[in-house]
């Protein structure tokens, strides 16, 4: 390597031995002490004194090694491959959403989609045991607005009222979504996007995400011989499998009613936006969507899920629950119940 004065420059670290000038071979032979060169030359015995050295230099070089094995214990060396993996977050699944969403999401009572049977009661086509509206916006809170599927409504053409579950039934999406519109005041194109989840879909969530961490507040038990299906839960906080969340929004205490399953819906949905934050979890994410989406009923696209579980999950405001204004129950409506009329509109203001 020439220097730039035309002299010979000195060798950079690393720089190949082929470009460095030839050298003298006598000039490259290491110098030897006198009784191994003689040794060497003349095949003279080593003495005690040469051993000695030679043992003194060997333990100097295992304590070298050995030492240098204790600092790396104890400050290891980097990770060179650390800045080549990205961090996951809830903000990197995917863009959030630059304004408002609207999503209703219709959790079904048959077991899985397009079933001729819902295996629940009453039997027959599905219906939407529960029925929620939940509104992502860029900065605010999701909110949650969780409706009563005992909710009394006339349908045109019908002289007796029919149950806000039954209108999934009756019409699909399609109807649930333009009885609500009118219903709560909304915008013209809102719910934009709908999400229909039966039974077994809940379920396969869950055990992927690994469980889920609930209490239940209370001892939960029912037999139902029709049915042949079997709810028995223990109170206080626990892990519990898709089964077992599935038992959990199902139970209806006689006592509380469907209010009482709506509380679990809550602890439910709350589990589930903590689960799927964890970072464990969040790599799981998109393969665990797309996977998933052919169990639900759904327009979203897996780019705009993602997106709102962006923006739901990278959000340090809890969930917002809010429900509807309801009179009491009367005998005229039996287990129907009418929504209350000083309510003014819209029943669900925009935060």
């Amino acid at each position: 390597m020439r220097g730039i004065t035309g002299g010979d420059a000195q060798p950079e670290w690393g720089e190949s031995s082929q470009n460095w000038p030839m050298a003298d071979r006598r000039d490259r032979r290491p110098a030897l002490p006198n009784p191994i060169r003689r040794a060497a030359r003349g095949g003279l015995p080593l003495n005690r004194w040469s051993w000695r050295g030679l043992g003194v230099a060997a333990l100097a070089i295992l304590g070298a090694f050995s030492g240098a094995s204790l600092l790396a214990v104890v400050w290891p060396k980097p990770d060179r491959s650390a800045h080549l993996r990205e961090e996951i977050t809830a903000a990197t699944l995917a863009p959030k959403p630059a304004q408002a969403v609207t999503v209703l999401v219709i959790g079904s009572d048959a077991d899985k989609l397009r079933g001729p049977s819902n295996g629940a009661a009453p039997p027959g086509p599905a219906n939407g045991d529960t029925v929620l509206l939940v509104r992502v916006t860029p900065k605010g809170p999701v909110q949650v607005l969780q409706l009563p599927s005992e909710l009394a409504l006339s349908l045109p053409g019908r002289k007796a009222p029919v149950a806000l579950g039954q209108l999934y039934r009756e019409g699909g999406v399609a109807l649930t979504a333009e009885t609500l519109r009118e219903l709560l005041g909304l915008g013209s194109s809102a719910p934009e996007r709908y999400l229909v989840v039966p039974r077994q879909a809940l379920r396969e969530l869950v055990d992927a995400l690994g469980g889920l961490e609930v209490s239940p507040p209370r001892r939960m038990k029912y037999r139902d011989q029709a049915l042949k299906y079997t709810i028995d839960l223990q109170s206080g906080l626990q892990r519990l499998t898709g089964g077992k969340v599935e038992q959990m929004v199902r139970f209806r205490d006689k006592w509380l009613g469907e209010a009482g399953r709506r509380a679990n819906q809550q602890l439910v949905i709350n589990g589930l936006q903590q689960q799927m934050g964890q970072p464990a979890q969040l790599a799981i994410l998109p393969p665990l969507i797309q996977t998933w989406s052919s169990q639900v009923e759904t327009n979203l696209s897996q780019q705009e899920f993602l997106s709102l579980l962006a923006a739901g999950l990278d959000n340090p405001k809890p969930l917002q629950f809010s429900s509807l204004p309801m009179k009491p129950a009367t005998k005229d409506f039996g287990e129907l119940r009418q929504l209350d009329s000083v309510a003014g509109k819209p029943l669900w203001p925009q935060v």
